[in-house]
């Protein structure tokens, strides 16, 4: 396989404004492919905002999500990927034509639609339903999963889209600076986001402290270790809804090291290059050909009720 270039973006979107979006998203497209990117990858719900709609009705969500190719929001990516010469992927709320609800993340050229995916642990809006399938689409002949968001904290989700062949997942996120029971979550407060250009430290601190980055080093670099892939992580900046987020948009390699990630507190790419010798020299492709599935299968495969709570779409500090 050819080496692949890929920028991972992180941006401040604005709720439900569109036009607003996709153009943030065709300026920082046409940055990675003058930078040398192949491709860039953009946060969930990147095209749409994604906090503000746990206030949406169903009319309101029906209202804002789209049909999926024909949707207009399609169209304007794929002119942006063939204008700038680069594969483009983001996400959206999704429609279909029965009405169902579903949190997308897709992935265009300038052909159109290369790939679709349906999030399989929605909980933003209580109208959307949950994807059902994996996906894996051939990027450059590299093969690509993607998984969005809490679907990455259920491992066997990655494993079950490295085991389907996948090099590279993308992993697309609105995530941290949140309230949990882990110790020293909490929500980041905003007037640090609007004092950034005088008090960039205290910005810093709490970003990069166990609110954000911090905790995500607890477990992201394991899913790229463990499964031996390239992880491609997005996540927005600034205010998502009333919100504070704190980017780290990062790629990393399948020994867990960290290739490329945006630093700034504002809009950014950062690019990373990935190479083939380190899916087969990384221990996890002996890892995974060491495995005995008999042991586990049916462990793994009981019979089981998922159950899913999140402590913070309310709740407030």
């Amino acid at each position: 396989m050819k080496n692949l270039k890929i920028a991972t973006a992180q941006f401040e979107n604005k709720s439900g404004d569109k036009n607003y979006n996709l153009d943030m998203i065709d300026k920082l497209s046409k940055e990675a492919s003058e930078k040398g990117a192949d491709v860039i990858a953009f946060h969930e719900c990147s095209v749409t905002g994604y906090t503000f709609a746990r206030k949406l009705s169903e009319n309101q969500m029906l209202d804002l999500a789209e049909l999926i190719p024909e949707g207009e929001s399609v169209k304007r990516l794929t002119e942006a990927a063939k204008k700038n010469n680069i594969v483009i992927l983001a996400g959206l709320f999704e429609k279909t034509t029965e009405n169902e609800l579903y949190k997308a993340y897709i992935c265009v050229d300038k052909n159109g639609l290369k790939a679709k995916y349906r999030k399989l642990h929605p909980f933003i809006n209580k109208y959307l339903k949950p994807g059902n399938e994996y996906v894996t689409f051939d990027l450059n002949g590299w093969k690509c999963g993607i998984l969005i968001c809490y679907d990455n904290n259920i491992i066997e989700n990655v494993r079950a889209t490295t085991l389907l062949g996948a090099d590279i997942i993308f992993m697309p996120h609105v995530t941290m600076c949140t309230p949990s029971t882990r110790p020293g979550a909490g929500f980041v407060d905003p007037a640090l986001w609007h004092n950034r250009e005088s008090d960039p430290t205290s910005l810093r601190a709490e970003f990069n402290g166990l609110k954000g980055r911090a905790w995500l080093m607890k477990w992201l670099p394991a899913r790229a270790y463990d499964n031996g892939i390239y992880v491609v992580f997005s996540n927005p900046i600034g205010m998502d809804d009333d919100q504070l987020k704190n980017g780290c948009s990062m790629i990393i390699d399948p020994f867990g090291d960290i290739i490329a990630e945006c630093t700034k507190l504002d809009n950014n790419i950062a690019i990373g290059t990935c190479v083939d010798s380190k899916i087969t020299d990384c221990g996890a492709h002996r890892y995974i050909k060491a495995r005995r599935p008999g042991l586990y299968r049916d462990i793994i495969g009981m019979e089981h009720t998922p159950e899913q709570k999140v402590v913070w779409l309310d709740k407030k500090e």
